[in-house]
């Protein structure tokens, strides 16, 4: 199966709820055993795996994240999102879920996420699934 590529408008930090889409990939893969891959091809841009009950996580997420990274100014980079990037970094651009009986396997209170570093802007992540 070809990797998919979706689209998303990202606010300035946030993390946004991406399961539904990766859900529906896997079902309709029809794999009923193998692996989903969800990658992000930006470098202040990332993908996790976190708590999906409560939405005060993604908030405290967003303050925890800009105290172990904050913008400081002996940065260098012209741009001036170092602190997205170490964040990119801290996170990862890709998550592997595990496939059986044709859904992904996660936790009860677990969710899959974009996780925005440097928005406002137009983003694309891509999933695929393998058999096996």
């Amino acid at each position: 199966m070809k990797a998919q590529k979706f689209t998303l408008h990202t606010e300035r930090q946030g993390y946004y709820n991406i399961t539904s889409t990766v859900r529906k990939v896997i079902a309709d893969s029809g794999v009923q055993s193998g692996l989903c891959v969800v990658f992000c091809p930006h470098t202040t841009g990332a993908i996790t795996i976190n708590e999906n009950a409560d939405p005060d996580v993604q908030h405290d997420l967003v303050i925890g994240f800009d105290e172990a990274f904050p913008d400081r100014r002996v940065f260098l980079h012209g741009e001036g999102n170092s602190d997205a990037h170490l964040k990119c970094s801290a996170v990862g651009a890709s998550e592997t879920l595990i496939v059986e009986d044709g859904r992904p396997l996660l936790g009860v209170w677990q969710g899959v996420y974009f996780c925005e570093f440097d928005g406002p802007r137009t983003r694309n992540y891509y999933v695929k699934v393998v058999e096996g």
